[in-house]
């Protein structure tokens, strides 16, 4: 199929939770409701062009945009050389925890393969949306937001050299609430507090916790996603970025149907996953009226893990 130059589409991808709780780098879920919206189109010659037009600030040099990396990676595989231009629509925050680089990434990756005739499958668009992660993580690709937010559901990454993902099936009942308080946690900065080597006790924690989970979503036991929810290796050194965290903890924890909480991603947002809509509902209100109470303006989105990942809308 020829490249379909000059037709402009617009590509929606979703934002998502990484690390799941104890699924640090490895684990992570599409949100339904928010995301990025991108337009796009093509002709022939040798130029990027990236305009933003989400009211979000971004970068006005285009070296910097986490779109340009992995634009280049796929063009780079498709061989030869092509005017891109890319219009930024609607934007998660930067600095959310929602994974707003890898949805501006995994858009643009997804719109280019589409007006090229579709080359490219499902795990080489997300390693080249793994390219956006590493120009914000400083030299990291992972892929536990990239996964999610091309290919939609619930990811575990195995390994990365080479890729190796599963997805994961989403239980008919889980539901997420997630909450973003206006207030920005730097990725590099969250990363660098945390500990460089790990006990041994927990290390074996976690993993047994990565286990449970994975178990608990692949059998759809509630009981068990719950208790596999905890992280003992970024959680507690993360804490500290989120106004009153413990605090938020406690209220949410008793709230009836509620699975667990932690933070999404490295913060500042924070995620709660439950048994329902009910109880996402009320894990929401409750996440909403703790921000409130501290004068933090907050986004909250509640709902069904969304089985979608980025796609061409128009």
């Amino acid at each position: 199929m020829q490249p379909q130059y000059n037709k402009e589409i617009e590509i929606f991808a979703p934002a998502t939770v990484a690390n799941l709780g104890p699924g640090f780098d490895i684990m992570g879920m599409a949100i339904e409701g928010a995301g990025d919206l991108v337009r796009m189109k093509i002709a022939p010659g040798d130029e990027l062009v990236i305009r933003n037009e989400s009211g979000m600030p971004l970068p006005d040099d285009v070296e910097k945009n986490v779109v340009t990396p992995a634009l280049r990676a796929l063009v780079a595989a498709w061989g030869d050389p092509l005017a891109i231009e890319v219009t930024l629509l609607k934007k998660i925050r930067p600095g959310s925890g929602i994974g707003s680089s890898s949805a501006s990434s995994a858009a643009a990756v997804t719109g280019l393969n589409e007006l090229l005739g579709r080359p490219f499958g499902e795990k080489q668009l997300i390693a080249f949306a793994m390219e956006g992660e590493r120009l914000v993580s400083g030299g990291t690709a992972h892929a536990d937001n990239a996964g999610p937010a091309v290919a939609g559901g619930i990811m575990l990454i195995r390994g990365y050299e080479p890729l190796d993902y599963i997805r994961i099936p989403v239980p008919g009942n889980l539901c997420a609430a997630v909450i973003h308080p206006h207030i920005t946690v730097n990725t590099l900065e969250s990363r660098a507090v945390m500990r460089k080597e790990i006990p041994q006790c927990d290390a074996v924690t976690q993993w047994g916790n990565v286990g449970g989970l994975v178990a608990g979503l692949l059998t759809s036991d509630m009981g068990l996603i719950g208790r596999s929810l905890k992280d003992v290796i970024a959680e507690p050194y993360r804490k500290h970025f989120i106004p009153g965290y413990d605090e938020l903890k406690e209220h949410l924890a008793g709230i009836g149907g509620l699975l667990g909480s932690n933070i999404a991603g490295s913060g500042p947002s924070v995620f709660a996953l439950c048994d329902g809509r009910q109880a996402a509902a009320q894990a929401g209100e409750a996440m909403k009226k703790h921000f409130a109470a501290l004068n933090i303006e907050a986004d909250l989105y509640a709902g069904p893990v969304s089985g979608q990942g980025a796609r061409v809308i128009r």
